[in-house]
C-alpha cells in the first residue's frame, strides 16, 4: 500500500516589514509573478506531490484568501473525499510567526482524528519554491526518522516539517505536558525521545519575509533562468483562473523584458517590470522595474521606477513616484496619487 501525505499549511504569519502589501490580506494571499498569490506555490507542490487533502490555517486577515482558493477546484481539491479545508485560528494573541502552533491545530483535531494518511507534511505560506514531497518521504521512511525538517541547501530551515500522522495527533494531545507549543519547539529541544532528520533541498528557494525580499524576489522572474526552475511543465503552479480578455497593445506602446497579465491595456511603456491583471497604462507614461498589481490605472505622462502598486491604485497625468531596489516606493490598495502630491 502506497504511503499518503496529509498536507497542512500554516496561514498564520505575519512579517512586519511587509506591512504595507498585508493591511487588508494575509501574507498567503499576497500577489506575486503578475497572477499567483504566494501560497500558490507550496498548495500546488503538495498537489504535484499526490496529496489530496489540505488543510489550511489561517489567523486574520483572511477574507481575500478564502476568495482566491474557493472551493479548491483550480488545484483538483473540490472532492467528495479530502479535499481543501479551511480552519480560521480561535486563538487572536498567539504567536503568529511559529509554524505547526499546537493549539490552533488542537482546536481542529477532528481534522487530523478523520483523516486516512499515515504521514502529514507541516509547510509555511510564504515560500516560493517547486518541489516534489514524494522523494522526501521515501528518504524519511528509509532513515527511519520520526520528524524531518527540511532545510535549504544552506543549512537554514525551510519550516517545513514531514511526520508520521499519529505521532502529529500525539504531539498536539501532550502539548500541556511537555512544553512544546509549535514544531519548532520540538526539533530544537535539546533532549527529547524522537529522531530528528534534516533533508537538504538543492532547489531555487525564497522565503518572502520583507518587502525588500520581495520585490528582488519578484524582479528576479524576469531572468529567465529564475522562471525556469520555478515554472516548471511537469510541475505546473495551479491558481485560480479568471476569464478576461487578451492584453491590448496599442501602436504607441513599448514593453521590454516584462511579464503581462491578460485584461490589461498598455498605451505606454514597460521595461523590466511585473503587470497583474486588469491594468491600464496611459499614453506617454513610461514605467520601470516596478511591480503593478491588479486593476491599477497609469494615466497618461506618469513616470514610475522601482515601485510596487497595491490592487486598484490609480496614478493621476503626470505623476512621477521613483524607488531604490533596497527601498521600493509603495503604495497602498485602492489610494490615489496625484502629481502635485507626488512630483
Amino acid at each position: 500500500m502506497k504511503r499518503k501525505l496529509l498536507g497542512v499549511i500554516d496561514a498564520t504569519t505575519y512579517h512586519e516589514d511587509l506591512e504595507d502589501l498585508l493591511t487588508h490580506r494575509s501574507l498567503a494571499a499576497l500577489p506575486f509573478a503578475g497572477r499567483y498569490r504566494i501560497i500558490d506555490f507550496v498548495l500546488s507542490n503538495m498537489v504535484n506531490s499526490g496529496i489530496r487533502s489540505v488543510a489550511i490555517f489561517p489567523k486574520m486577515q483572511y477574507r481575500s484568501l478564502m476568495d482566491h482558493l474557493g472551493s479548491g477546484k483550480n488545484w483538483d481539491l473540490n472532492r467528495k473525499r479530502d479535499g481543501l479545508f479551511f480552519f480560521p485560528s480561535p486563538i487572536v494573541d498567539n504567536d503568529g510567526n511559529k509554524i505547526g502552533s499546537f493549539e490552533h491545530f488542537a482546536a481542529n483535531m477532528d481534522y487530523f482524528y478523520r483523516s486516512t494518511q499515515e504521514y502529514s507534511i507541516i509547510a509555511n505560506c510564504y515560500t516560493i519554491f517547486n518541489m516534489d514531497f514524494r522523494p522526501i518521504l521515501n528518504w524519511h521512511s528509509q532513515a527511519k526518522c520520526d520528524i524531518t525538517e527540511i532545510h535549504h541547501q544552506d543549512g537554514r530551515s525551510m519550516e517545513m516539517y514531514l511526520i508520521k500522522t499519529s505521532l502529529l495527533i500525539k504531539l498536539i494531545e501532550t502539548r500541556h505536558e511537555t512544553g512544546y507549543t509549535c514544531m519548532k519547539d520540538v526539533v530544537t529541544a535539546i533532549q527529547n525521545d524522537y529522531s530528528i532528520c534534516h533533508y537538504d533541498y538543492n532547489g531555487y528557494t525564497v522565503m518572502i519575509d520583507s518587502i525588500e525580499n520581495y520585490f528582488s524576489t519578484s524582479m528576479k522572474l524576469l531572468e529567465s533562468n529564475i522562471w525556469k526552475q520555478l515554472f516548471i511543465k511537469e510541475q505546473p503552479i495551479f491558481t485560480k483562473v479568471k476569464d478576461e480578455p487578451p492584453t491590448k497593445y496599442s501602436k504607441s506602446s513599448s514593453v521590454k523584458n516584462a511579464m503581462v497579465a491578460n485584461g490589461c491595456k498598455i498605451f505606454g511603456t514597460v521595461e523590466n517590470s511585473i503587470v497583474s491583471r486588469g491594468v491600464k497604462i496611459g499614453k506617454g507614461a513610461v514605467i520601470k522595474n516596478c511591480i503593478i498589481m491588479q486593476k491599477c490605472q497609469i494615466e497618461e505622462n506618469c513616470y514610475l521606477d522601482s515601485v510596487i502598486l497595491d490592487k486598484d491604485v490609480k496614478v493621476d497625468a503626470g505623476t512621477q513616484l521613483t524607488g531604490t531596489t533596497r527601498s521600493p516606493y509603495v503604495i497602498r490598495k485602492g489610494t490615489k496619487q496625484g502629481a502635485l502630491m507626488n512630483s
